[in-house]
């Protein structure tokens, strides 16, 4: 199976759950569906200088797989678009480790 990066929630080191039958990864996370708090970006990189692909709006959905620093990785509903968004922007419980992920 071929598996787009940008519709399909897989790295070198991280994979969803949900695409174990179709690929090896050193770590699966379990999607945390959280809602998105305030408008912000989704990117294709952790930088901001990274390409924007799709906006996010209060209410959208995101499933977060990895927390790393300032920005989660997951995928963005209902675009199932793939990406970086600052975890600002994400309804967090405010206890959840800066590194921490799903």
């Amino acid at each position: 199976m071929n598996l787009d990066p940008r519709t399909h929630a897989v790295r070198r080191d991280i994979a969803d759950i949900r695409l174990a039958e179709y690929v090896f990864a050193p770590h699966y996370a379990v999607p945390m569906i959280r809602a998105v708090a305030r408008t912000a970006l989704l990117r294709s990189g952790r930088d901001e200088a990274s390409d924007t692909m799709v906006d996010l709006k209060p209410g959208d959905s995101f499933e977060v797989l990895e927390i790393a620093g300032v920005s989660a990785w997951g995928v963005a509903r209902p675009s199932g678009l793939v990406g970086y968004v600052e975890t600002a922007a994400l309804d967090l419980p405010a206890d959840l480790p800066a590194d921490a992920a799903a």
